[in-house]
Formats: structure tokens, C-alpha cells, sequence
């Protein structure tokens, strides 16, 4: 017995043939503008700093900063679909852009607060995490609803991987920045090129790390100017008030969208799963490298700067692909690498390869051990997928929306990579110790993502490169 037809819904907003080169170029560097928080902060510098050196210990220290990525993380799940309702309704995206991106600019400012030891700085320097965590998830919710009035559908695979390859690159130079000239050894106080750090900062206070602050606050405002300047803005629709009340009205009847939606609601749930897999895959491969292979902050942000770079390029090349053979295939593919690097990293010991089948000598110097060399390789496979994974989310959410609820839809996307981004990295933790065993902690994450790739698998009805949703 068939189902009946879902009703008709409203005619979609086609976009313009193509919006000015300067407008395309803004908000491409948008990406750009946001990323070194998460390369920088919440990565690579600023969070091993902290656990490593502002709280007592560092399992105090990664107990404060994972509960403080818990509450931002609740506060973006629950308020991302009703902020980007309002936004539907109010029509005007950019002052919402511009006051998260304040928020973003002031937590990673005070960061800089952060001296080495200071217990009493504790609580003032999470909650600026927690501020500029909340101000650059949202700015991104409300940059990628303007995505569709900047080109025609066929080439939405494409802008939305260029945009995310411009991103890695400017996490990649914003990393290489650090590392050269500010982030310095604890040990020798200097830079990676042997230096002090650069503007006469001190590095016995540690001044070059809690630099990362303020210099993501600055390369925000001044990568995110063209965005306000050149990308044009939707007309206002309604005042703030009405707007709020419409968008209360649309959460409600959103639900029942979804329900004559049900390639968009399992996008949705695929999303949410994959998107936590990853989510852990990257907050524990430094982790699970130091302790299998004693990497330490050089090691490891040389291997960052690897990754990036695959990053980079896999973003570029994805969007291509995207629009080629459309965002359902790219991310099947995607996640079918991340299963198979997940199997390889789990075959890894220090001094073997293969599960323990082939014992290794051990070697001195920076990625010496073949097991180490093997590391680096998956690493580099995994940057090569994630951009284009998560650029052709992106565009497959897209293609499958209502363009009258787009950004409503952006905060559910956002809400459904961020309503379970505890489940993956709990799960790992919960395995590891009780089994006392890395390895098996992150095999959970091949459930993740193969349970991601079944959920995408069933996506029926994705609209072919080049066309909407009707």
C-alpha cells in the first residue's frame, strides 16, 4: 500500500545566475576567518596549554575544559534551531553574524588571561572558551544560510568545498604562524624555528601560547571584513519581536516538516552520528599518538600542519567531486575511508605493524618507527576526507531543505552534529577504561561510522547534482 504524497510546499527561491566574484570571495573567507579557534584553541595550542600548565594537573585540566566544551555545546544544540528559525523570518543574517562574531572575538581575547598556575583565573578563562565557542558556531550557522543566493544550485558542491579548503589553509597558516614565531617548547622557551617568541613576549609566562587568544581574535576581524562588506544580505522581513514569535511558530511546525521529509530527517540522524565519530577521531588522535607513541607538542603540531595540508586539498577536490557525482556519494565515500583508516590506526602498536604480525625496530628522530611513519600516512588520509565529508554535508542539507526554512535547517544541522557530541567521546572513554586499553577505546569509532554510512546509504530521494529539493 502506497503512502500518500506529502503536500505541496512553497516554491522554492531559486538563486542568482552568479552574485559579484567580490561577494563569492567574501564569504568563502568567512571559513577562513573562524577556523584557527579550532585549529588553534580548541586543538593544536590553547587546550594542551591549559591542561598542561594552568590546572593543578592535567587530567584536572581536561576534566575543566571537556565540561566547559559540554555546556557550549548544550547551549548551541538547544538554541541553534530556534535562532536560525528567527533568522528565516527576520530575513537579515549579518547582525547575527556580527554579534557572535563578537562573542568569538571577546572569549578568545581574554584567553590571554590564562597565566600559567593561576587557579584563579580558571573559571573567568572557561567561560571566555564557553563565549567564543557559542559566538563561532553560531556566526557559522547564519554565514551558511547565505550560501544558495551566491550561485545557482550546480555549483553549490563547489563553492562549498572551496569554502572549506580556504578554511583548512587558513587554519594551516594560522598554525605555522604559532608555531614559528609565538608557541614555544616549555623546556627551551622557544619557537619551532629555535626562537624566542616574537614581540617580546615572555615564554617563562607562557605568553607565546595564550597568545593564540588574541591572535585569533585578530585574524577574525580581519578575514571576516570582505564578508560584511561585498556579500549582499536578504532584505529585512519583520522586526525582532515578530520574528521570534514566527520562529516559535516554525519550530513547531517543523516536525511535522520532517515527517514529509524523510530524506532530510535521516540526512539529519546520519549526521549526527558521523558527525560525532569525527568530532572524537580528532579529539583523541594527538591523545592516542602521545600515549602509544610518545609524541609530544612539536610532534604533535607538525603532524597537525600534515593534516591540514591533505585537508586543504581533499576540501578543494570534494566540491569538484560534489558536484560531479553528488554529496550522498561523496560522503558514502568519506566515510568508508574514515572506516578503513579507523581499522589501520587499531593495527598500529609502537613496535609493530599489522596487529603485533610485524614486529618493527625501534629508530630515534621526528617520525622514525614505521608504526609512526604508518600513523602519519592514515592521518593524511583521514585530512584528504574529513573536508570534503564535511563540506558535502553541507551542500547535501542544501539540496535536500525548503529554501523558505534554510537557516532553521542550518540550526538543525547544527543541532545535529552538537546534540550527541558527548556520546562518541564518552563511549571512547568508557571503553578505554575498562579495558585499559587505547586501542579498544577507539574502535568504538568504527561503529560510528559505519552505522553514519548505513543511515546516509538510505538517504532515497537526494536531488540530483545541480537541482533543489521541490
Amino acid at each position: 500500500m502506497h503512502e500518500p504524497a506529502p503536500p505541496p510546499l512553497q516554491p522554492q527561491t531559486e538563486a542568482p545566475v552568479r552574485a559579484p566574484t567580490r561577494a563569492v570571495v567574501g564569504w568563502i573567507l568567512f571559513d577562513p576567518a573562524c577556523q584557527p579557534y579550532f585549529t588553534l584553541i580548541t586543538t593544536f595550542i590553547f587546550a594542551p596549554y591549559f591542561a598542561s600548565a594552568v590546572a593543578a594537573t592535567p587530567a584536572e585540566g581536561q576534566a575543566l575544559w571537556g565540561f566547559a566544551t559540554g555546556a557550549a555545546g548544550l547551549v548551541i544544540a538547544l538554541c541553534s534551531p530556534f535562532l536560525g528559525a528567527v533568522a528565516d523570518a527576520a530575513g537579515r543574517r549579518k547582525p547575527w553574524i556580527a554579534a557572535f562574531g563578537a562573542m568569538l572575538v571577546l572569549g578568545s581575547s581574554l584567553l590571554w588571561f590564562a597565566e600559567p598556575g593561576n587557579g584563579a583565573r580558571i573559571p573567568l578563562i572557561l567561560a571566555a572558551f564557553a563565549i567564543g565557542t557559542i559566538g563561532a558556531e553560531f556566526a557559522a550557522v547564519f554565514n551558511n544560510s547565505i550560501m544558495p543566493t551566491l550561485v545557482p544550485p550546480e555549483r553549490l558542491g563547489r563553492l562549498s568545498g572551496t569554502g572549506w579548503a580556504a578554511g583548512y589553509f587558513g587554519g594551516l597558516v594560522s598554525l605555522a604562524l604559532m608555531l614559528a614565531f609565538f608557541s614555544t617548547q616549555p623546556t627551551t622557551g622557544l619557537t619551532l624555528l629555535g626562537l624566542p617568541p616574537a614581540l617580546g613576549l615572555d615564554a617563562a609566562a607562557r605568553e607565546g601560547d595564550r597568545f593564540a587568544g588574541p591572535f585569533t581574535a585578530l585574524w577574525f576581524l580581519v578575514l571576516v571584513m570582505p564578508m560584511f562588506l561585498f556579500v549582499p544580505d536578504a532584505p529585512k522581513a519583520m522586526p525582532l519581536k515578530a520574528a521570534m514569535r514566527t520562529a516559535v511558530a516554525e519550530m513547531r511546525a517543523m516536525l511535522p516538516k520532517l515527517k514529509v521529509r524523510p530524506a532530510l530527517a535521516r540526512f539529519l540522524l546520519a549526521n549526527m552520528v558521523y558527525a560525532d565519530g569525527l568530532v572524537a577521531l580528532f579529539a583523541f588522535g594527538g591523545i592516542y599518538a602521545a600515549g602509544t607513541f610518545g609524541w609530544g607538542s612539536i610532534e604533535i603540531g607538525i603532524f597537525g600542519i600534515l593534516l591540514t595540508v591533505t585537508g586543504t586539498l581533499g576540501a578543494f577536490a570534494g566540491g569538484r567531486l560534489d558536484d560531479a557525482f553528488g554529496a550522498r556519494a561523496v560522503i558514502l565515500g568519506a566515510l568508508m575511508v574514515l572506516i578503513l583508516a579507523s581499522i589501520g590506526i587499531l593495527s598500529l602498536e609502537k613496535d609493530a605493524l599489522f596487529f603485533g604480525l610485524l614486529p618493527t625496530a625501534p629508530a630515534e628522530g621526528l617520525f622514525a618507527t614505521w608504526p609512526e611513519k604508518a600513523y602519519v600516512g592514515i592521518g593524511l588520509f583521514i585530512g584528504l576526507v574529513a573536508g570534503p565529508l564535511q563540506a558535502a554535508s553541507r551542500t547535501l542539507l542544501v539540496r535536500l531543505a525548503p529554501a523558505e526554512n534554510l537557516s532553521e535547517c542550518f540550526g538543525l544541522f547544527a543541532l545535529s552534529g552538537k546534540i550527541t557530541s558527548f556520546a562518541a567521546p564518552t563511549s571512547v572513554a568508557v571503553v578505554t577504561a575498562l579495558t585499559a586499553s587505547q586501542r579498544a577505546g577507539v574502535a568504538v569509532l568504527v561503529v560510528f561510522f559505519t552505522l553514519g554510512a548505513v543511515l546516509i546509504a538510505g538517504v532515497r530521494g537526494a536531488p540530483q547534482p545541480g537541482r533543489r529539493a521541490s
